[in-house]
């Protein structure tokens, strides 16, 4: 891990990727959303706990219930998507632990604390699904993050019977360019980091 990825892979990972609001009708390739989760599922979290869960929303019937829960400009997105993906956090985590942990048996006790279950849930799981786009991207794929939908709405559609929340949602297909705004500025180093 010691060579740099090149101009064109940081590219497009980061500096030329956007965010997608509108979607060309091309269907996600046969195994798409496989190979997508196959390559997030590798990045790191605390105690390798994964604790991310994932519904990959792309019939009509799907959409339509997400779009239900969903602001209506978010709606429209979610129709147009080859896909959606509802990025969740399960805070029934622990009970895994002994499967993707194993060399600690006694993990799992470590997030009995009050707030350190939801915390780290939501942190680690919020992680895994900037993992997700970060693959998404990798493969040549586009995303399209997006917060606006009630939250409750899609735990109660999606995730009822389950310890699951929902924490936001993230359209994947092939961006159409027209959709684009004009790329945003970002804070310079000086203003949001220190080396101490």
């Amino acid at each position: 891990m010691t060579t740099p990825l090149d101009d064109a892979a940081l590219d497009t990972l980061f500096r030329t990727a956007r965010t997608r609001n509108s979607w060309k009708p091309e269907p996600l390739p046969e195994g798409a959303l496989k190979a997508i989760y196959d390559l997030a599922k590798m990045g790191p979290t605390a105690a390798n706990s994964s604790p991310a869960r994932f519904v990959f929303v792309t019939s009509d019937a799907a959409k339509e219930k997400l779009a239900s829960a969903s602001a209506s400009s978010n709606g429209a997105k979610i129709k147009a998507a080859p896909a959606t993906a509802i990025i969740g956090y399960d805070l029934d985590f622990p009970e895994t632990l002994l499967k993707l942990f194993p060399h600690f048996p006694g993990m799992k006790d470590n997030f009995t604390a009050p707030g350190v279950l939801e915390a780290t849930a939501f942190r680690n799981g919020s992680l895994q699904g900037a993992y997700l786009m970060i693959a998404a991207r990798a493969l040549g794929f586009d995303c399209g993050p997006m917060s606006g939908f009630d939250n409750a709405k899609v735990d109660e559609l999606f995730f009822a019977g389950t310890n699951i929340k929902s924490n936001f949602i993230c359209s994947i297909g092939y961006g159409d360019s027209a959709g684009l705004f004009d790329r945003l500025p970002r804070h310079d180093f000086d203003d949001v980091c220190q080396i101490l």
